[in-house]
């Protein structure tokens, strides 16, 4: 099995967190900062494209840690244990937000004038919806379809991970048949389908229903992206050169938000949505590249950001709506000004702050506990890190799992240099080399 992470990949997470992130908080950048919102609104009005780059990744990471453990052949128990440590991952940190979220709503139906818009949707139907992580799947918009609005991409992803057992399969099979590049063109064409709708669909990327081809189809483009990966065996120059291709997609990608900001696309309204199609080949790159953008993206700082930044992006949105109905409530105003500055910055902080306390007192002490409940003592592969690349060893046949996998071949036998004792007199050993 391989091991070890890729790192630049774990500090993509939270770049893609903090889109998504001040997507959200944009409106305050505009009352404190209008000069700074104008400067960055082709980026920061299509921040909740950073859910789709999460599709993607989740696929990656799954596929390498599960395709050879998975794909195979068809186990229930492997399934099973699957869906229980996914559920480890994401449940515990889900749950506790999701009732911070009901209790906010109960906080403004009972304290101020101004009650959570959500506060119709606290049914004894919709609490068990939210509990199994289904409430996006009876309705074709994920607007107000969570307690927490991010929670929506969570329960979308909880189908992705109930179909992972299949479409592991099918990848493995695939991956058999296929060379990389074959491979890489099948992620590219997954990536396909939901610009091919927002064109069609008048231009308007959030229709009814967008967000099942949206998780369905990035999430089998990183997985079969992963497959690709796996297969290649990249020489220094060329791992170099996919570091350049790294710098240069995340240039076309904001050249391009600046370029339809400017010249919008008469028939295509959402037309920031077209960059999509550039997120599965930025994996890639990031996941075989060295360099710049790459070495910056390992640091130990945004790494551990990685680690974080789903705490962040499970909270940030209560601090975001706990905000504003403070400033209903209590009529302040955020006109621009060094304190509203410091005050958007505070929020951000905070929001933050909170994701770190998740992490460290919810996310990860749960995600053990229920690991060990299935016997899973190990530190988890990925802690949303994925694995290094490097050669791995074929394992021998009918050895056992892959896990314990080991590579039998014998090591190269060198024949050690004869030495004398220390005893020996240099008149014997000269008479020995004689």
């Amino acid at each position: 099995m391989r091991t070890g992470e890729i790192r630049a990949l774990s500090g993509l997470r939270i770049v893609a967190a903090l889109w998504v992130v001040l997507f959200h908080f944009r409106p305050l950048l505009q009352m404190a900062s209008p000069p700074l919102y104008d400067s960055l609104k082709p980026i920061l009005d299509c921040g909740a494209q950073g859910v789709d780059l999460f599709f993607i990744l989740s696929g990656f990471v799954l596929t390498w840690n599960y395709l050879d453990r998975m794909g195979d052949g068809w186990s229930t128990k492997a399934t099973l244990h699957f869906l229980w440590l996914r559920l480890a991952r994401v449940w515990p940190l889900y749950l506790v937000t999701m009732h911070l979220a009901a209790l906010w709503i109960i906080f403004t139906l009972n304290v101020g004038d101004f009650p959570s818009p959500e506060a119709g949707a606290l049914t004894a139907t919709s609490y068990i919806r939210q509990l199994v992580m289904v409430q996006l799947w009876f309705q074709p918009f994920f607007d107000f379809s969570s307690w927490d609005g991010p929670a929506w991409s969570i329960s979308a992803e909880w189908l992705a991970y109930l179909l992972f057992g299949l479409l592991v399969l099918v990848v493995f099979r695939i991956d058999r048949a296929t060379r990389a590049r074959g491979l890489l063109l099948l992620a590219f064409a997954a990536t396909l389908p939901p610009v091919m709708l927002l064109v069609a669909s008048g231009g308007q990327f959030y229709t009814p229903w967008s967000w099942l081809p949206r998780i369905l189809l990035q999430f089998t483009a990183g997985a079969l992206a992963c497959a690709a990966v796996r297969k290649l065996r990249p020489s220094d120059r060329a791992r170099r050169g996919a570091g350049y291709v790294s710098v240069g997609l995340i240039a076309v990608i904001v050249g391009a938000l600046y370029w339809f900001d400017a010249h919008p696309i008469p028939t295509i309204r959402d037309d920031f949505g077209l960059v999509d199609v550039l997120f599965m080949p930025l994996v890639v790159a990031l996941a075989l590249g060295v360099g710049t953008l790459p070495a910056l993206l390992s640091t130990r700082l945004l790494v551990y950001g990685g680690q974080v930044s789903f705490g962040l992006y499970m909270v940030h949105e209560l601090v975001h709506t706990a905000w504003l109905w403070i400033m209903a409530q209590y009529q302040i105003s955020m006109a621009p000004s060094i304190g509203s500055k410091f005050i958007f910055l505070g929020l951000i902080v905070v929001a933050m702050a909170l994701g770190i306390l998740l992490f460290h007192f919810v996310e990860e002490p749960a995600r053990m506990w229920m690991r060990r409940m299935v016997g899973e003592r190990r530190q988890p592969v990925e802690v949303e890190h994925v694995p290094q690349l490097r050669p791995e060893p074929e394992p021998e046949p009918d050895t056992g799992p892959l896990d314990d996998a080991i590579n039998d071949m014998p090591a190269p036998i060198h024949t050690p240099r004869r030495t004398l004792p220390r005893s020996f007199t240099r008149e014997q050993v000269d008479a020995r080399n004689r």
